[in-house]
């Protein structure tokens, strides 16, 4: 028979010591001695939780594959956006996924930009010739200052109204993830101004051929003033196209050259934050500038000069004819790969973003961003007038 401790039997044996007798019989388990707190295993993770970041980032590319009128107006990225932002606020998103969207952001950012560069040719600069080059370099100065002193007039935080300018004056949403970590911007102003953004690129998209049309605008003064103007690419060239084949081809060619750019501001973003903070001024520019600026960098080199390679295949005489021989173009790859990378880090920090931040911060970008494209579409217009 085994001891049992009696409450009403004073002893000086405590209940763990009398029910240990019982472990020598086997009735009991022997007691562990404990030297410490034992961490308790981590409770295993439902799957829709693990798996929501990828799921929200797939569900952005099925709408953006649905097309309307046979235009993709919104891209996957901002799609991912507004469906990481909907999964917050339906409360799916948990602790747990919010450390992953912070790990997962932090971890593909650089890698992102990286492959960027594999879609620039910084050759086409002088494709457009050296008047039009000069206005949209000027309209990159005039946009990103615009923004600033818009965002401090109207209550923008510093650097949601830097990286508005950066979507603003060069790409839309790729000129912001990649100012982003340049200036150490949070994620969710990160997210506000991506969607900022790119709800007034769409309604430039919508206006521009209206406005030309009134205005009376031939083919070519059109197409520069659509491509040193309105945000991202899809955009420009749904507008510029909408408006005329002219129009469509040379907006698309200034549209290029302006995206080309965004390497030159990037460097010189860095140097003039980095010397606005105090910093740098006795460190190498090599140390100023961050170590995938220097990937992204390589990457457009490359592809200017056209040494990415491309992969050839060959495949055995008992394929059919049409898929016998095909090639695939490393460059292609690394920018399909980078916009699948720009779509779940784009899911992940909608869903890091607070809808309620998002409403109270998200008028002042607006704002921002809607004076600066004012400012940038009238001062291109006036150049354009003035100079060609």
């Amino acid at each position: 028979m085994g001891l049992h401790a009696d409450e009403s039997v004073k002893t000086p044996l405590s209940n763990d010591a009398l029910l240990s007798f019982d472990s020598m019989e086997g009735v009991y388990e022997s007691p562990v001695v404990r030297k410490g707190t034992l961490t308790p295993p981590s409770p295993r993770r439902p799957v829709l939780e693990r798996l929501l970041i990828p799921l929200v980032a797939a569900a952005a590319y099925a709408l953006h594959s649905i097309p309307i009128a046979d235009r993709r107006p919104l891209s996957a990225a901002t799609l991912a956006i507004l469906l990481g932002l909907a999964a917050r606020a339906a409360g799916w998103v948990t602790p747990a996924v919010l450390d992953d969207c912070r790990r997962l952001v932090k971890r593909l950012l650089p890698a992102l930009i990286v492959l960027t560069g594999a879609g620039l040719n910084l050759s086409q600069a002088s494709a457009i010739g050296g008047k039009a080059l000069l206005i949209t370099v000027a309209c990159i100065a005039v946009a990103f200052l615009a923004s600033l002193a818009f965002g401090r007039l109207l209550g923008a935080r510093p650097k949601m109204a830097m990286l508005i300018g950066a979507g603003t004056a060069i790409c839309g949403t790729s000129a912001i993830i990649a100012a982003a970590p340049v200036i150490g911007a949070e994620d969710e102003d990160v997210a506000i101004s991506v969607g900022a953004v790119n709800l007034l690129g769409l309604a430039l998209m919508i206006c521009f051929p209206i406005m030309g049309g009134l205005l009376g605008l031939p083919q070519d003064v059109f197409g520069i003033w659509a491509g040193t103007s309105i945000h991202a690419v899809p955009q420009v060239v749904t507008a510029a196209f909408a408006y005329g084949e002219e129009a469509g081809s040379l907006a698309t060619l200034v549209k290029l050259v302006r995206v080309a750019l965004l390497a030159p501001f990037l460097i010189v973003l860095v140097l003039v934050y980095r010397k606005s903070r105090g910093d740098g001024y006795h460190v190498r520019v090599s140390k100023m500038i961050p170590p995938f600026l220097w990937g992204f960098l390589l990457l457009a080199a490359l592809t200017t000069v056209q040494l990415i390679p491309v992969l050839q295949f060959q495949l055995a005489s008992w394929a059919p004819q049409s898929v016998r021989a095909f090639q695939i173009p490393l460059a292609g790859v690394m920018v399909d790969a980078g916009n699948i990378l720009l779509t779940i880090v784009m899911a992940a920090m909608g869903m890091e973003a607070s809808l309620q931040t998002m409403l109270a911060s998200g008028r002042p970008a607006l704002l921002t961003g809607l004076a600066a494209c004012l400012a940038l579409s009238a001062f291109s217009l006036m150049l354009i007038r003035l100079w060609l």
